[in-house]
């Protein structure tokens, strides 16, 4: 009787976990489905229709440069990423005490021409960019608002900048890559 039971037990053992990998292998089998058609829901589009889209005047072309459409309306271009060669390094007054900050920063362009101006100039951005870092305060930095406000200056003095110098803003956006602040 006890050897039935054993004989019993192995078997049902043995049932279960093969019930049990059946069980897996179906739930990854429909996870793995699920993803591939939430994930690949898009639609391709050929080479020839992408030519076609491009012909009709839709305003930018292939290689991402700003083009002018017929209206005199730039569009815009590939966003391009020019990086500061250094980072930036400075002192700034605080309530309690000075603080040491050190901002990493880049540069948002569109197209290429305006990468190449924005290269062209990097010592003058460098200069005005730290002109305006050091004007603010500790306690302000110590803020996302203060952060913010603090990009928003520097990226209206930069557009002043270079507007003057070459009769066009260049520079769409200024980014924070890196900040610390001790």
């Amino acid at each position: 009787m006890a050897e039935e039971n054993e004989l019993e037990m192995d078997g049902g053992g043995k049932s279960k976990k093969m019930m049990i990998i059946i069980i897996a292998v179906v739930v990854l089998l429909a996870g793995g489905g699920g993803a591939f058609f939430f994930l690949s829901g898009g639609e391709e589009v050929t080479e020839e229709q992408m030519n076609a889209e491009l012909a009709s005047g839709d305003g930018e072309l292939a290689s991402g440069e700003q083009m002018v459409s017929e209206s005199g309306e730039a569009k815009l271009g590939t966003a391009i990423y020019v990086p500061m060669p250094r980072p930036f390094r400075f002192n700034v007054p605080g309530a309690a005490r000075d603080r040491f900050v050190e901002i990493r920063a880049q540069l948002l362009v569109r197209g290429s021409n305006n990468e190449e101006e924005a290269k062209k100039h990097i010592p003058l951005i460098e200069s005005t960019l730290l002109n305006v870092f050091s004007q603010s305060n500790a306690d302000d930095l110590a803020t996302s608002a203060g952060k913010t406000s603090l990009k928003q200056l520097a990226l209206v003095e930069v557009q002043k900048e270079m507007t003057d110098l070459s009769g066009d803003k260049v520079i769409e956006k200024v980014l924070f890559t890196g900040f610390v602040m001790q």
